[in-house]
């Protein structure tokens, strides 16, 4: 019986809640996977997120079926968007992207524009419409944030000029993405395009965001009017900074303009104020509970059967995707003055796609733009991009390695990073053979007993026992010297 069979026959069978005690049962259940989730996946040391993603699709329809109707804690999710965009607009260190102001907006603007027009060519092979091509460039050139600094921190790059130049980029690209929301939604339907008045009106918003950012750039902190009224209190201050939020988001929706930019606009106006400790203190609870409700959702979306019907184009796309914006960031970066591994580093800390990705597939799907088949594609290469962050963080554990190590060369720097992956592969190439094989051998009747003889396969691990061919005489007797020592960070190799 085949899983799936099996996960039919159970969800069939189990329980059936209705009415109000069937809602606060599903949250309640939610909230416990979430937590089981987060502290599994914490313990190996990756990004709480996940945990979160992982514990939606197990508990969605595709999943065991707990939850049924996305759509009870879809408005939670939205509401977590918009604390996020707000995070983000006060975490946002102005300052700190000064120093690598010229690397993050060149990286982050040739990351776009090949985005875009590696997506229109294969959207014009495809004969896919505009809008399309446009939200895929958007989600293919952005990076996980929240994955990228949890790498930084493991092997402790965040205060470097690694970390710096990375975390530079991604300010840059949670910049871009206010830009990216306004576009994806001015578009309509799939034959999408954008208005005289709709051009006017964003280019006017994007001014706006330009000017608002090169004034708070100067340093100087805004004294917010509601300030001294509400002080330190623990119950008016989270209230002062949702108002903020909320109000500045509905702002403005009124003047049709997308949501997420007002929230957005708001956490950066409190980010450089006065208020800006006192503020996150006290509302990071409300946005860690509200961001626990999004990644949930978005685990809820995925649709598992989708997945695994198209596992092999899902795993492509991503594994294209990761190895195109790793090789684009690495040249981009050293054509900026890095060193290869600085340049190394931080393109492997950006090949994951973002967080927003899902937002601007929402968007689009919302507009018209794409489809649902499309948005479920979209969905699961994104989930599966960020859940595959513990090979790249393991890369990334390599490069800082060689950094120590003083290497400026990019091919000692690729030698050393991919080494124990070919030195493996060498060591079992003689036996891949054997394996496959012995896999294909039902599939060949014809074959001959005597040919089954001469290519009888070799029990993995054995050694043959003669010395002709292509083999010298060391080849038949197992080498006596013990393996290469790893690689010291100061330099030298181990006794």
């Amino acid at each position: 019986m085949s899983w799936r069979r099996a996960l039919a026959i159970w969800q069939d069978q189990r329980p059936v809640m209705e009415g109000h005690t069937s809602s606060i049962t599903e949250l309640a259940i939610v909230v416990v996977a979430a937590l089981c989730c987060g502290l599994i996946v914490r313990s190996f040391r990756q990004p709480i997120l996940l945990g979160y993603i992982l514990a939606g699709a197990a508990l969605g329809p595709s999943g065991f079926g707990f939850v049924e109707n996305r759509d009870q804690v879809q408005l939670l999710a939205e509401l977590g968007v918009l604390m996020l965009l707000f995070f983000i607009g006060m975490e946002l260190q102005l300052r700190s992207l000064k120093a690598v102001w010229r690397i993050a907006l060149m990286t982050t603007l040739f990351q776009i524009a090949v985005g875009v027009l590696a997506m229109s060519l294969l959207g014009f092979y495809l004969d896919w419409p505009i809008g399309l091509t446009v939200v895929l460039g958007f989600v293919v050139a952005l990076s996980s944030t929240a994955i990228a600094i949890k790498m930084l921190e493991e092997i402790g790059e965040k205060g470097t000029r690694v970390g710096n130049v990375t975390i530079g980029i991604l300010i840059a690209q949670d910049l871009a993405v206010i830009p990216m929301m306004l576009v994806v939604s001015t578009f309509t339907g799939e034959n999408a395009s954008i208005g005289a008045g709709t051009l006017i009106k964003l280019g006017l918003s994007i001014a706006f965001l330009g000017i608002l950012l090169v004034y708070l750039g100067r340093g100087r902190r805004l004294r917010l009017p509601f300030a001294k009224s509400v002080g330190r209190n623990a119950d008016l201050t989270p209230l002062a900074g949702l108002a903020f939020c909320f109000g500045a988001a509905a702002l403005s929706g009124l003047l049709e303009l997308s949501a997420s930019y007002g929230a957005f606009l708001a956490g950066l106006v409190i980010g450089n104020s006065t208020s800006r400790r006192v503020m996150m203190h006290y509302t990071a609870p409300i946005q860690s509970v509200l961001l626990m409700v999004f990644f949930l959702t978005i685990g809820l979306l995925m649709d598992l059967g989708y997945i695994w019907e198209n596992l092999g184009t899902v795993i492509l796309i991503v594994t294209f995707v990761a190895v195109l914006k790793t090789a684009l960031n690495i040249v981009v970066i050293r054509a900026m003055g890095e060193t290869w591994p600085r340049a190394f580093l931080s393109g492997v800390m950006l090949a994951q796609l973002g967080e927003f990705s899902f937002i601007l597939a929402a968007l689009g799907l919302t507009a018209g733009v794409i489809s649902p088949e499309e948005h479920r594609l979209l969905v699961a290469v994104t989930v599966l991009s960020l859940i595959g962050s513990p090979i790249w963080l393991e890369a990334a554990r390599r490069l800082h390695r060689i950094a120590l190590l003083g290497i400026t060369s990019g091919r000692e720097t690729l030698r050393l990073t991919l080494g124990p992956e070919a030195k493996a592969l060498g060591r079992s190439g003689g036996h891949i053979g054997d394996w496959l094989l012995i896999a294909l051998r039902p599939l060949l009747p014809k074959l001959s007993a005597s040919s089954r003889r001469a290519q009888k396969p070799l029990a993995p691990g054995a050694r043959p026992t003669d010395n002709g061919g292509d083999h010298d005489g060391s080849a038949a007797a197992p080498s006596r010297r013990s393996p290469s020592p790893p690689l010291n960070p100061g330099g030298a190799e181990a006794d």
